[in-house]
Order: C-alpha cells, then structure tokens, then sequence
C-alpha cells in the first residue's frame, strides 16, 4: 500500500501562498494547536495568528499568518487566512 499524502493549500487575501503535498500539517486554532495527518476526519476549524507548519519531503515549510480558517476533507487541507506571509 502506497503513503497517503496531503495535499495542501494556502491562500490569503494577498493571493495563494503555497500549494503540494505534505505528510503533516499543523495549524494555530483559537484554543490551542492541531496537528492533521493523512485519513483525518473532515473538519472546518477557525484560526488565530501564529505558524502553519507543513512537512514535506524537503523539510519543514513555515508560514506565519492571522486569522482565518482552516478545512480537511478526504487528504485535501485547505488554510484561508486573513493574512499571511512565508516564514
């Protein structure tokens, strides 16, 4: 059986930040931090200001953002921020 990856998405209002696969997300919600893997129930969750974490086969990608909202459904995490920037 193959890996299961994620592919990930994150926008802003200032346009899209970052868009591939990933093994494991983790992002800042309003009371405390969640971490998504592949097989992750769906969920929309709302978001505070801190650092979204994704990792990739190159490493750890770091983007600081506030606000906003995250969704997970079938392996596809999005990340809609207010707003954000490549760490």
């Amino acid at each position: 059986m193959a890996n299961r990856v994620l592919q990930v998405e994150i926008v802003s209002h200032e346009g899209r930040l970052w868009h591939g696969t990933g093994s494991a997300v983790r992002i800042p919600l309003v009371d405390g931090q969640l971490g998504i893997l592949p097989g992750r129930q769906p969920l929309l969750a709302q978001l505070d200001s801190g650092s979204v974490a994704v990792t990739t086969g190159e490493g750890v990608k770091i983007f600081d953002i506030e606000g906003g909202f995250a969704s997970v459904d079938s392996d596809f995490v999005t990340v809609v921020a207010d707003h954000g920037t490549v760490s």
